[in-house]
């Protein structure tokens, strides 16, 4: 792919991408067939794909970028889920999948069969995420799709790693796979902690945002190669990093900050719309060629439909089957639990944990969260471009394709109206957010004006009494004014919240807050064309106004995400 062609695919998918966004479509399925249709044009030259250009250089930045906004803390208290849903549920669907796959396709062999299992095991959080945040999902669901996808990206492509050794001739016993897994693991925690913590020991001690900002650049580049080539796992190592970085984030530069998190999301947009377009415009290919050789179409399309609805299946039966035994107290299943966990000590996770403080109307939408994504499609086009002969490895493509595509269709554009149709939305963890955040700006400034009564006379005595007591006078009493603001704010949310029958959500007032600050806006502009407002005084308060804007929606992604 030469240079034009490059810029012409990235400014197409970006185009694709903002009017998917706008129209509220599903961009990373509207872009793919974009560009598949655009395959079929007369004249287009083949489209190459180099895997390691998608889990080099595309995957890193994806996943690094999602583990920023990730909450450490509430990822901690939901580790359990995250933890079953983004290991164990990859390996139950791998097995499942490939069972299947092994019956229904004659010239597969069972690891290529598990292969192909390990590529469509994990989903994708990306769209979730988005329809989700849009719709209000309450923050311990955001909080487990969330973690789970920074996960299952790890175990599904330990587990491409594993099964690629085995069709490549290597013998791997049960131990040695496993050992396999935990190095993997290790090396990526420890990789991701050491340049984590090195990289914010450095951007504590500079005062250069650029700078600070294109070492995040650079970070889930090294981590990634590094780890990769220590034999570890390379997402683990990324996500370990960007969760660092995230939690350490506040004690560094408020203009870095500022600055990373909308290129971050820019970022984010232009990846994912260039990867779906890659693949869109390599289907054709891989279609023809499928033609071309013995193997049927249609046989190859009915076992993309069953795997398609084992992968869609297998989600829910694992989660509610968690949600069945702890409701009845695990004596359903506790006999076989205690046969195996006594006899295999390998075996012991089977004994779970109840799902914390999830119903089962929230557990319903995070079944039906298993759309397909990047990590499916790279993991595929690495099969296609594998040097190692890996058998019906088209086959393989074209039904990671299908499921991507599929799960994309059945519960991307569905998955709006379950959550509206449980009423899977918290408005009450919005009103208590904004609440939480008046209480913490009336504590802050009343620690403000505590300080400026304690340095008082060590500034009086390096500045002067008169000079001193007269800036400090004024501080507080704009301080005081402002604790005085927050305070009755806070008291006339609570008297709202009992005596209003209807009360607007924290997101409808933050609604009324963009037109008001809209109209602010015109106003500024308005007195600039009439000359009555110096260009750079504009400026100034447009940063005011923006910073406004910013930490609204700072607020509202936060409250999504955590």
């Amino acid at each position: 792919m030469d240079t034009v062609e490059l810029l012409i695919l990235l400014v197409g998918s970006l185009a694709v991408t903002g009017f998917a966004r706008a129209k509220g479509l599903p961009a990373p399925l509207l872009v793919t067939a974009v560009a598949l249709a655009a395959s079929f044009l007369p004249g287009l030259p083949p489209i190459e794909i180099d895997s390691e250009v998608i889990l080099t250089l595309i995957l890193p930045p994806l996943l690094y970028s999602a583990a920023l906004d990730v909450s450490w803390q509430s990822f901690r208290q939901s580790i359990k889920q995250i933890r079953r849903l983004g290991i164990f549920l990859v390996i139950i669907t791998a097995l499942a999948v490939g069972v299947v796959a092994y019956f229904l396709i004659p010239d597969m062999t069972l690891p290529a069969a598990i292969l192909l299992g390990a590529i469509v095991a994990p989903p994708d959080a990306v769209s979730a995420a988005a329809i989700g945040r849009k719709l209000g999902l309450p923050r311990r669901v955001m909080t487990v799709l969330s973690g789970e996808s920074l996960i299952n990206d790890a175990a599904s492509l330990t587990l491409v790693r594993v099964f690629t050794l085995i069709i490549a001739g290597t013998s791997l016993t049960v131990w040695q796979d496993l050992g396999i897994f935990g190095l993997a693991i290790g090396v990526g925690l420890a990789v991701g902690i050491v340049l984590g913590v090195l990289v914010h020991w450095i951007r504590m001690r500079i005062s250069d945002p650029v700078v600070e900002t294109i070492m995040s650049i650079l970070l889930p580049f090294v981590a990634y190669i590094l780890a990769e080539d220590l034999s570890g796992s390379g997402v683990i190592a990324v996500v370990t990093a960007g969760l660092y970085i995230g939690y350490n984030s506040p004690k560094e530069g408020y203009a870095t900050r500022l600055q990373e998190r909308p290129l971050w999301t820019s970022i984010d947009v232009i990846l994912e719309g260039f990867v779906f377009a890659l693949i869109g415009l390599q289907l054709n290919t891989v279609v023809q060629d499928l033609v071309e050789s013995e193997r049927s179409l249609a046989q190859t399309l009915t076992a993309a439909g069953v795997v398609l609805v084992v992968v869609i299946l297998v989600r829910p039966l694992f989660i509610f089957e968690s949600y069945v035994r702890n409701r009845f107290n695990g004596r359903w299943f506790r006999p076989l639990r205690i046969r195996l966990s006594r006899g295999h000590p390998s075996l012991r996770w089977m004994r779970g944990s109840a799902e914390p403080k999830l119903n089962w109307r929230e557990l319903t939408v995070i079944s039906w969260t298993g759309m397909r994504g990047v990590v499916t499609l790279a993991a595929a086009v690495s099969v296609v471009a594998s040097p190692t002969k890996i058998p019906a490895q088209d086959t393989i493509f074209v039904i990671a394709f299908i499921v991507t595509v599929g799960t994309l269709l059945l519960q991307g554009l569905t998955l709006p109206f379950v959550i509206r149709s449980l009423k899977v939305q918290d408005p009450a963890e919005d009103d208590e957010d904004i609440r939480s955040e008046m209480r913490l700006n009336q504590r802050t400034t009343e620690a403000a004006i505590e300080l400026l009564e304690k340095r008082r006379p060590d500034w009086a005595q390096q500045f002067g009494t008169e000079a001193v007591d007269s800036v400090v006078n004024r501080l507080k009493a704009r301080l005081e004014r402002q604790a005085e603001t927050f305070r009755r704010d806070a008291e006339e949310e609570e008297d709202e919240e009992r005596n209003a029958p209807v009360r607007l959500r924290g997101s409808q007032i933050q609604d009324i807050r963009r037109e008001l600050l809209d109209r602010r806006r015109e106003i500024v502009l308005e007195e600039r064309e009439k000359g009555n407002l110096d260009e750079e005084v504009m400026r100034r308060v447009l940063v005011t106004l923006d910073a406004e804007e910013l930490a609204m929606d700072s607020a509202q992604a936060s409250r999504s995400r955590s």
